[in-house]
């Protein structure tokens, strides 16, 4: 039986102050929001709590599909909430956000997937917070084009999409979805125009360093412009164990290979996350993109 890897040292966080972690949580209560902050049990939410964001999760608590590396229910969801894009674009003025990330659970049980209440959601930060920023983490809407650019024609500032992990993984960490589907998602993102496409992939699960790079290389080849790597951290017992703690050298060596391939913005490390710091990320493509 293999033991498990303890954790290292280079993976132990010091909380921040409680004083606007509370706020931040008291805000999504009141506003009846939910926050995959919460939801997938982030290792940096009291971080982002206290800087006064969060990444808010619509369409739900529950989920229709049952990835191993995620601890979301999946159990079946609910219908569409009509009044969550105002409340959500109440709770980000309220908080004095200039760039909102917006995720969703998967929901298979749609017609468009949730593509609809994503583009509400849009169209309702834009009206009621004039400027924000809004970046979209999507589900792969089962391959649907249509779904996709309803999305893209709201006009989000990023458009977002994970692969996760490495394709002979999928089996195990992401029975229900598909590698091929995910990056076709991504090539049609990017094609759309003017909007930037973006994914990330979480390491230490069992992927090797020639499959990372063959992956990162698929990502690129397919347009993406901004790329993030990090730590898996098990969020719940049910949950596929870590296979490996990844070292901070390794993390920025494949940033260094990321680079080079041409992504255009890059973050990699243990505790970073597709939607932390998402805005700092946005702001790196955006000061290359003037350039270019």
């Amino acid at each position: 039986m293999r033991a498990k890897p303890g954790k290292p040292a280079w993976l132990k966080k010091r909380l921040p102050p409680g004083g606007r972690v509370h706020r931040v949580e008291r805000l999504v209560k009141d506003f009846d929001l939910n926050t995959v902050c919460h939801g997938a049990k982030c290792p940096n939410r009291n971080d982002c709590f206290h800087q006064g964001t969060a990444t808010f999760m619509i369409l739900g608590d529950t989920c229709t599909r049952s990835c191993r590396f995620c601890s979301i229910p999946d159990e079946p969801p609910g219908p569409p909430d009509p009044g969550e894009p105002e409340r959500l674009a109440e709770a980000v003025k309220a908080l004095g956000l200039t760039y909102a990330v917006v995720t969703s659970v998967t929901r298979d049980d749609l017609g468009d997937g949730g593509a609809s209440q994503f583009a509400a959601v849009i169209r309702a930060l834009k009206d009621r917070v004039p400027g924000v920023g809004v970046e979209v983490l999507v589900p792969d809407f089962n391959g649907s084009e249509d779904a996709l650019f309803e999305v893209m024609d709201a006009g989000p500032t990023v458009l977002n999409h994970n692969i996760e992990t490495v394709k002979s993984l999928y089996p195990q960490v992401r029975p229900q979805a598909d590698y091929r589907r995910s990056l076709e998602l991504l090539k049609q993102a990017a094609s759309y125009g003017g909007i930037p496409a973006k994914s990330g992939i979480m390491l230490g699960l069992g992927e090797t360093e020639a499959e990372v790079t063959a992956t990162l290389r698929e990502i690129r080849d397919a347009g993406v412009e901004l790329i993030t790597m990090g730590q898996y951290l098990q969020p719940g017992p049910e949950c596929l164990e870590v296979e490996e703690y990844v070292e901070p050298a390794r993390f920025e060596r494949y940033a260094g290979v990321a680079e080079e391939m041409g992504f255009m913005a890059v973050t990699s490390g243990p505790f970073v996350r597709s939607s932390h710091q998402a805005g700092a990320l946005y702001d790196q493509y955006r000061k290359k993109a003037r350039r270019r």
